[in-house]
């Protein structure tokens, strides 16, 4: 996707964002940075992180590493505390964290079942715990106040084999629209971004052989989403004026058809 902001509307802002080690994560949190948000990358893969924030420092950005493991609450509220000390506290959360272990229910990985809720559910839920008060004390100053959380296509559509991940999502859908109804009349914007299919390293966390070929051969027969497209879309929610709130967007491959 072509750049659609220039300047740096987001100057001023304070933006978080968890699962930023790779993918849609990293390539928001440079956008934002770019368009001027001081940003705070949250992931468990420390390295990742740090090559991150040189990579935007070099580009003229502001930015903070703050490893952590969004599935642990009390972790997730002392990087907010950190974040708060150093940049003040977040009026942009990018809640993005997730995994897709995709299979079978009869093969009985409860294991993945249950990472699976333990990061796209618990670990959301403690980056909401953590972030809606700054959420709502920059609200109060007059400021723009955004929680955007990562849904997929997967929450409404019946895909064979994403039966707990699809669950996973559609919680986070649902999630997304009665958070609204409380924090939309405290002027904070909540929204969620459904993505079809995007060539991140999302896919090769699937460990079923059918539903691994089943994305690799989509990759590789039609012009899948970029994580830059996602990213141009997120910085685009942030930016628009803060009476305007785009709730849910979906975001797909114009040749995707499942």
């Amino acid at each position: 996707m072509s750049a659609l902001l220039t300047g740096t509307p987001l100057a001023d802002r304070v933006a978080v964002i968890s699962g930023a080690s790779s993918g849609m994560g990293a390539a928001t949190a440079s956008r934002l940075a770019e368009l001027g948000a001081k940003v705070a990358v949250l992931a468990r893969r420390k390295d990742k992180l740090e090559a991150l924030v040189e990579r935007i420092h070099a580009a003229g950005g502001t930015a903070m590493a703050v490893p952590v493991d969004v599935t642990g609450r009390d972790a997730v509220h002392a990087a907010a505390q950190q974040i708060a000390e150093r940049f003040g506290q977040a009026d942009l959360v990018f809640n993005n964290a997730g995994v897709q272990l995709v299979s079978p229910i009869t093969d009985l990985r409860q294991d993945d079942w249950q990472r699976q809720i333990d990061l796209n559910i618990t670990g959301v839920m403690n980056v909401i715990g953590a972030f809606v008060p700054h959420l709502t004390a920059a609200a109060e100053a007059g400021k723009s106040a955004d929680l955007i959380t990562t849904s997929s296509i997967a929450a409404t559509r019946i895909l064979e084999k994403f039966s707990v991940y699809s669950g996973t999502k559609a919680y986070i859908s649902h999630l997304t629209r009665l958070l609204r109804v409380e924090l939309g009349r405290k002027n904070i914007r909540v929204a969620t971004i459904e993505p079809g299919m995007v060539d991140t390293e999302l896919p090769d966390h699937v460990t079923d052989p059918d539903a691994s070929k089943l994305m690799a051969d989509l990759i590789d027969q039609i012009d899948v989403l970029q994580s830059a497209d996602v990213a141009e879309t997120v910085a685009f929610m942030a930016a628009v004026p803060r009476h305007v709130n785009l709730t849910e967007i979906t975001i797909l491959p114009t040749a995707q058809a499942i």
